[in-house]
């Protein structure tokens, strides 16, 4: 790949003219597996072509959306999870949520985030495919994952998890995993995780931490552990199977998320960006 010839600009002479993109996200559709705990995602077309036709021909069609804001792949701002009433820097939650949206943590107070992205690819860290259901990631995983691949997270990186559930994301049942659990990180990964002064972590799963079977989303530490303990942000639902084809495990890191006032979440399009 060759560089952007004769930039002024220094980064843009270090970015490739014609970078490989990886898609981190998966695409939004009605019916798409979600959280119990949330509303799902419905679009429908609110006007159709023909509807009204101009004088000179010409029709439009747009559409109406319904969604959650962790719904599909998204990031939990730091005013979704409080302990013992209590946000990230001890805000306190009932005081920053009166009158129906956050003053404090919310969506928009997210930041959009260009930085190093680093894979840690546990299932091909056991010689798997797909972690099994209800699978807890440990720390000795994610240090396994980090050697294998060749790259270990350090201060202000995107640590992104891949468990290999997202190989069920089309099986709504499968994937949600109300009677198998879901893989995902326990406190011990967490905290390995917060250590080394992460900025948000990312899992291709619902939850991003560990779903035992039968115990849907009744707890979530590992959300305490980072959003409101350590003010990381989360992301769930990644797409993570073409990345991890692509045998990079070190990567330039793009997401931007919707500046939604006093959220509590936001849909966002992350993407890998690969020299």
């Amino acid at each position: 790949m060759t560089a952007v010839p004769n930039s002024p600009n220094p980064l843009l002479d270090a970015l490739p003219a014609d970078p490989h993109i990886v898609e981190l996200g998966q695409p939004l559709f009605t019916g798409m597996p979600c959280s119990p705990n949330h509303p799902g995602f419905r679009m429908t077309l609110a006007r159709r072509h023909g509807d009204m036709v101009r004088p000179d021909g010409g029709s439009a069609s747009n559409e109406v959306i319904i969604t959650g804001g962790h719904v599909g792949t998204h990031i939990d701002a730091l005013s979704h999870v409080s302990h013992d009433g209590k946000l990230h820097g001890g805000v306190d939650a009932a005081e920053a949520q009166s009158g129906g949206s956050f003053s404090q943590h919310g969506a928009e107070q997210t930041p959009a985030m260009v930085t190093r992205g680093v894979l840690l690819d546990v299932a091909a860290a056991h010689g798997t495919d797909t972690l099994p259901g209800g699978y807890g990631v440990t720390a000795e995983d994610l240090e396994r994952a980090a050697g294998l691949g060749g790259a270990e997270p350090r201060q202000g990186d995107v640590a992104v998890v891949r468990t290999g559930w997202a190989r069920h994301f089309e099986d709504t049942v499968a994937y949600l995993g109300k009677e198998s659990g879901v893989p995902g990180i326990t406190e011990d990964a967490g905290r390995w995780l917060a250590e080394r002064g992460v900025r948000a972590v990312g899992a291709d799963t619902t939850a991003c931490e560990q779903i035992p079977a039968g115990a849907g989303h009744s707890v979530l530490p590992v959300h305490r552990l980072l959003l409101v303990e350590s003010g990381i942000y989360i992301m769930e639902h990644l797409a993570l199977e073409d990345l991890a084809a692509t045998g990079q495990h070190e990567f330039l890191f793009v997401v931007a998320p919707l500046r939604i006032v006093g959220g509590t979440g936001s849909p966002i399009r992350p993407l890998a960006v690969i020299a």
